[in-house]
């Protein structure tokens, strides 16, 4: 169920990468983007027809306009991805990039022990991605454009059990930085949100993430996790003109819990 919209994005085009299912972020990013009146555009990773079914069946109330397989990994699917929007939109106003994968096998043990080819794998899908996506999408870009991606607060903590993702993550926001910087001067917008720990069948893979819940439900200034939806209205804010003038930003929706030094039941 989504809260009623914060903002207005009628008239623009949002294109929403790695929504997988009802409990992903993406998806909670593209609910409140759709309930803010943007037009939906869906990139899917093809992996069988029982997935693209459900993630159908799944974005069918955003009643997305455009909806195009593109398994990242693979540049011509990232350039036909761009051609597809080229030929049915015309132009983008709002790119959503929510993709992460690293092989469970590199998120355990001993960081020292990562595999090189693990390694360039977390590297690739969770943040040349982006680069490579922006790039192939920025002759595309309407006047005001503008790019979100998601991190997370091991891009500069120590995390258990997060290993080369904090890596990726930090490449990551590195990455928003720079782009930001690049794009600027042409009126493109690029951000990251960096959401506390949220139950999601991608942070099922991360081994210990019920205790890390806890902790921050102990910890964090307003005592709980956060929400899809609350991760979504932060995205539609950044991407939206309330945020005009943010670019190449991190922001933490995580109840507080980065600032945090001391763990509250220590104080």
């Amino acid at each position: 169920m989504t809260s009623p919209p914060l903002i207005d994005l009628r008239g623009k085009k949002a294109l929403v990468t790695g929504i997988a299912n009802n409990r992903s972020i993406a998806w909670g990013i593209a609910q409140q983007l759709h309930a803010a009146g943007a037009e939906i555009g869906v990139a899917f990773l093809p992996m069988n027809d029982k997935v693209e079914a459900k993630v159908r069946t799944l974005t069918t109330p955003l009643e997305p306009s455009l909806f195009v397989p593109c398994d990242v990994t693979k540049p011509e699917e990232i350039t036909g991805l761009a051609d597809s929007i080229r030929d049915q939109w015309g132009g983008i106003d709002i790119f959503v990039h929510c993709l992460a994968f690293a092989d469970r096998s590199d998120l355990e043990g001993n960081f020292s022990a990562t595999k090189k080819a693990g390694f360039e794998k977390a590297l690739d899908i969770s943040a040349y991605s982006l680069i490579e996506m922006t790039g192939a999408l920025r002759p595309l870009f309407n006047e005001g454009a503008s790019v979100v991606t998601m991190s997370y607060i091991g891009s500069s903590r120590v995390v258990p059990n997060y290993n080369v993702m904090g890596v990726a993550k930090a490449a990551l926001e590195a990455s928003v930085r720079y782009l930001a910087s690049e794009l600027g001067p042409d009126g493109v917008r690029v951000n990251a949100v960096s959401a506390g720990p949220i139950r999601t069948l991608a942070s099922s893979a991360i081994g210990g993430i019920q205790t890390m819940i806890k902790h921050v439900e102990s910890s964090a200034p307003l005592r709980r996790t956060v929400t899809q939806i609350e991760v979504g209205n932060a995205a539609s804010f950044l991407l939206s003109s309330a945020g005009s003038g943010i670019t190449g930003q991190v922001l933490y929706v995580d109840g507080g819990y980065e600032i945090m030094g001391t763990p509250a039941d220590m104080q």
